[in-house]
């Protein structure tokens, strides 16, 4: 996928094969060890028609903790939608 950077071109090569319908409200880095080795946590937080999750995600590498918050937060929205409709289970 083609974006503005890794992160942004990460994001769009998951929101392909997902294709959730979602919009990023909000992507926070926050460093949670020091030094060179240090791991980054990111915080995305997606809007699916009104519906907010928040996803987390954590790695030395800030594009893959970038899509484990992606990935947690799409999967986190599933399981929500899952359990709101538990007749509709098979379909998923």
């Amino acid at each position: 996928a083609i974006g503005s950077g890794p992160v942004d071109a990460t994001f769009r090569a998951i929101e392909a094969v997902a294709n959730s319908g979602t919009t990023l409200e909000l992507y926070s880095v926050n460093a949670i060890t020091s030094g060179t080795d240090s791991q980054g946590e990111v915080t995305v937080r997606l809007n699916q028609a009104g519906r907010i999750i928040n996803g987390h995600g954590a790695d030395t590498d800030i594009v893959i903790a970038s899509a484990k918050a992606y990935l947690d937060a799409l999967n986190l929205m599933v399981a929500n939608v899952a359990r709101a409709h538990p007749q509709e289970e098979d379909n998923i």
